[in-house]
């Protein structure tokens, strides 16, 4: 197992989302993972899911806005297994509103959670890991900080997230600790549950743009992340990892539109 007697903290890990399968699989890999969720119930539940199963796991309620809750995250952590191997910064919210309709106090919040959030755990743990001369910071950011998706709050703080992660890099490099973030496009999640209700086949819609013809799924995620966080990684540092399905790279519907003698 890549993971045996390394701990993982994941911010945002309860739930069936993102963070429930980066939760899962870090667990399945052996890691000893700190399940840090601002819901309680839900975090509780991902970690009892991961006990069920012969894994070891400890629910922390975590309000990443809160200076307070995560020095308790990180305390936790330590005192349950003894080190901090893996932190990733998985925490997030979105207000979909339009520049025009976003309230300062929904912008804040967004920059609070996403960002400033990922510098608070971030700062809480590095104390360990430099004691450690070893260590691995994720974030986890979004193809908008590079294209316009909408939600300018939530993109604004992701792109600090990854100017945030070429610093983290660099500037603790020399003690082992390695930052890179993921860029992830559209995952099948409940976070699009609403917006289903009023278009059922948003998803299918929405692949279209994808060149891979699919969004994705939350495991796509986690094996990046797995991936990122061991060993086999252990050169790679400020980095950005797109898990996109090629929307980055390009626009299929555009490119056919431009060229359509190519495309049948």
């Amino acid at each position: 197992m890549r993971f045996a007697d390394r701990v993982v903290i994941v911010t945002g890990g309860g739930g069936s989302g993102l963070g429930g399968a980066l939760v899962r699989r870090f667990a399945a890999e052996g890691a000893a993972v700190v399940v840090a969720d601002l819901d309680q119930e839900a975090a509780d539940q991902a970690a009892a899911d991961v006990q069920q199963q012969g894994g070891r796991a400890l629910a922390v309620r975590t309000d990443v806005r809160s200076d307070d809750d995560v020095r308790v995250m990180a305390d936790a952590a330590k005192a349950t297994y003894g080190r901090i191997d893996v932190l990733v910064n998985n925490a997030f919210t979105s207000n979909p509103a339009s520049i025009l309709d976003t309230r300062i106090e929904d912008w804040n919040r967004d920059i609070d959670v996403v960002l400033t959030g990922a510098f608070r755990c971030s700062q809480q743990v590095l104390p360990t890991m430099i004691e450690q001369r070893h260590g691995v910071i994720i974030s986890v950011s979004s193809v908008n900080a590079h294209t316009h998706v909408g939600a300018a709050a939530y993109s604004a703080a992701k792109a600090g997230v990854e100017a945030l992660t070429r610093n983290l890099a660099v500037e603790f490099a020399p003690f082992g600790i390695r930052a890179n973030a993921l860029v992830p496009g559209t995952f099948r999640t409940d976070v699009w549950k609403e917006r289903q209700k009023i278009v059922p086949d948003l998803l299918d819609r929405i692949s279209t743009w994808y060149p891979l013809g699919q969004v994705g799924e939350p495991d796509d995620i986690a094996s990046a992340a797995l991936f990122l966080a061991s060993d086999e990684a252990s050169f790679i540092t400020g980095s950005l990892l797109p898990v996109d399905g090629g929307l980055l790279a390009g626009n299929p519907l555009f490119a056919r539109d431009v060229h359509p003698e190519n495309h049948r």
